[in-house]
């Protein structure tokens, strides 16, 4: 996520941060059906309406850190080095973001979110959103191009891996097996060479 440089930006950040904390403190020691919008504010000490600035719904407090996974699959496309191959980037970055969601600290989280209906159809949602977010980042940035097609395929397989690795027993081999159905698939979409 984006560092905010000015005093106000960085005001909001921290009420943002501070309510997030809250709710997630809220839902995890009450259950998340329990607490509501107004018990997260008066809990944070800010307005209902200030929840709503910063957090379109209930279930955005759970996912506060979207915007950063989105941003970092995106950025393993755009900022990688020049000629670094693509597959590459996306897997190691898959395989920090993997890292990450099974530490300790995400485990109770995890729990909670696969225990409620509501926080599973969400984050199938985000993680909609952050495929078509990539297969534009990977429309833009590829020489030579491929299809839309090819893209937005590219693009569920790599936010796929992530859902299926974090689910299993063993999720850096996870990662590892479906990158490499994910490289010889995206092999075949290469245009052929002209001349």
């Amino acid at each position: 996520m984006t560092v905010p440089t000015g005093r106000r930006e960085r005001k909001k950040a921290a009420t943002r941060r501070k309510i997030a904390d809250t709710a997630l403190r809220l839902f995890l020691e009450r259950g998340y059906d329990a607490v509501g919008i107004r018990d997260v504010a008066a809990e944070a000490d800010v307005a209902v309406t200030t929840v709503f600035s910063h957090f379109a719904s209930k279930e955005a407090l759970v996912f506060e850190q979207d915007e950063g996974f989105e941003e970092r699959l995106t950025r393993a496309v755009t900022g990688r080095a020049p000629h670094e191959p693509l597959v590459p980037a996306l897997h190691r970055e898959v395989r920090a973001l993997v890292r990450h969601c099974l530490t300790d600290d995400a485990a109770p989280v995890r729990r909670m979110v696969d225990a409620s209906p509501a926080l599973r159809a969400y984050e199938e949602s985000m993680m909609l959103r952050h495929a078509e977010s990539l297969a534009t980042a990977l429309a833009a940035d590829l020489d030579p191009p491929r299809t839309a097609t090819a893209c937005r395929a590219l693009a569920r397989f790599v936010v796929d891996a992530y859902a299926l690795a974090r689910d299993a027993d063993d999720p850096e081999a996870v990662v590892d097996e479906v990158f490499r159905m994910i490289g010889a698939a995206w092999e075949v979409t290469r245009p052929p060479r002209q001349g």
